[in-house]
């Protein structure tokens, strides 16, 4: 990069391809945002806030969500970057996820809310910088929390918000908080192989179930 390039501002949109972004290294860059949605209508707000944005953007586009079909507001519409939403209300645990793996956590809380179990969903939609209050007020109200994705568990983003958790906020929790990623192996080719090695939504449900 020369110098003249470098004082300008640099956006890259990445397609991800599974689990192949290395989102906690990225996280670890100063002043680099890093976005990640999980529906059309998001994946636009995002974008249009991404253009915007002052710092360098990673805008991560998951391939598998291409084809999700959702309802997308008209007009110039933006959503706040570094804001969570959450996506799902619930009383007994909170799950925090993004991209498409949030989809299989509001899949896994339909069905452990059939179990009696009703899962409040976060959707965190921008990894940096990280919105630690919307988790922090719904694990006040919920005591357990759960962090899934689809990269690495072994020093991945489950494990920094769950340690942001319990510096900023320990008495909220009443139990140990979970992370649930891929397992420490290479993603393999196989369809098969790659849905054994990434969280699954039973394997969503498996994890929450196992804290009650």
């Amino acid at each position: 990069m020369t110098t003249r390039q470098s004082h300008k501002q640099v956006r890259a949109r990445v397609p991800d391809p599974g689990s192949g972004v290395p989102t906690t290294w990225l996280a670890q860059v100063p002043g680099l945002i890093i976005v990640a949605p999980s529906t059309p209508a998001d994946a636009k707000g995002l974008l249009k806030s991404s253009i915007r944005a002052g710092n360098p953007v990673v805008f991560i586009e998951h391939k598998l969500l291409y084809n999700t079909k959702g309802d997308v507001p008209d007009g110039d519409y933006s959503i706040p970057i570094g804001k969570a939403e959450v996506k799902r209300d619930g009383r007994d645990i909170t799950i925090v996820s993004y991209s498409r793996t949030l989809l299989f956590a509001l899949e896994a809380a339909e069905t452990l809310s059939q179990r009696g179990i009703e899962a409040e969903v976060i959707d965190l939609r921008t990894i940096e910088p990280l919105d630690m209050d919307t988790i922090l007020d719904s694990v006040k109200g919920t005591g357990r929390l759960l962090v899934v994705h689809e990269s690495h568990s072994n020093c991945g983003l489950g494990a920094e918000i769950i340690a942001r958790a319990y510096e900023q906020a320990p008495e909220r929790l009443i139990m140990p908080a979970r992370r649930l990623g891929a397992k420490h192996v290479p993603i393999p080719v196989a369809e098969t192989l790659e849905n054994a090695v990434l969280p699954q939504p039973a394997d969503i449900v498996e994890a929450v179930e196992a804290m009650f």
